[in-house]
C-alpha cells in the first residue's frame, strides 16, 4: 500500500477514510494506534455531545447506544483486515457475519474517549473473526467476538 503503516504506529483519518467507505455520521472511529499490521489495533472514538444520535438516546441523558460501540469495533476489524491486504482492497466493504458474547458493562457518554481493542482471532478467505473490547478510562464498557466477510460493493 502506498501509506503503509509501520506495526505500532497510527492510522489517521484521512488513511481511514481512504480504507473504508463509512462517512458521516457513520463513521465512528477517529484514528487507530498500536497498530501490529493483520492482526490487532486500537480504534479511538471520540464521544462528543454532538453525535447525531445524542438528541433521541436519550433527551437530558445523552448514551452512545451499544450498537454502535459494537459498530465502532467493527470498524477497526475492517481498517485491520484492509490494511493488511493492501491497496487493492480499500474500498471494499466489511459486511458483519456474526456478533456474539456481546455485553456492555456501562454508559459511554458525551466527553469520553472510546478505546476499542481489537484482535483477529483468524481469517480464512475474506472471512474474518474478532474480538473487541471497548474501555473509557482503563474500564470496559463493552465487549463482544464477530464475524465479518470482506466484499466488493
Amino acid at each position: 500500500m502506498g501509506d503503509e503503516v509501520p506495526n505500532g504506529t497510527v492510522i489517521d483519518i484521512a488513511a481511514i477514510m481512504r480504507m473504508i467507505p463509512h462517512r458521516y455520521p457513520f463513521l465512528l472511529i477517529d484514528r487507530l494506534v498500536d497498530v501490529v499490521s493483520g492482526e490487532s489495533a486500537t480504534g479511538i472514538k471520540n464521544v462528543t455531545v454532538n453525535e447525531p444520535f445524542f438528541p433521541g438516546h436519550f433527551p437530558g441523558a445523552p448514551v452512545m447506544p451499544g450498537v454502535l460501540i459494537v459498530e465502532a469495533m467493527a470498524q477497526t476489524a475492517a481498517v485491520i483486515a484492509v490494511h493488511a491486504l493492501g491497496a487493492e482492497a480499500e474500498g471494499k466493504i466489511v459486511l458483519f457475519m456474526s456478533i456474539d458474547d456481546c455485553r456492555f458493562r456501562r454508559p459511554v457518554t458525551p466527553g469520553d474517549q472510546l478505546h476499542l481493542e481489537v484482535k483477529k482471532d483468524r481469517a480464512r478467505g475474506p472471512v474474518w473473526r474478532f474480538t473487541g473490547v471497548g474501555k473509557v478510562d482503563g474500564q470496559v464498557v463493552a465487549e463482544a467476538t464477530f464475524a465479518a466477510m470482506i466484499r466488493d460493493r
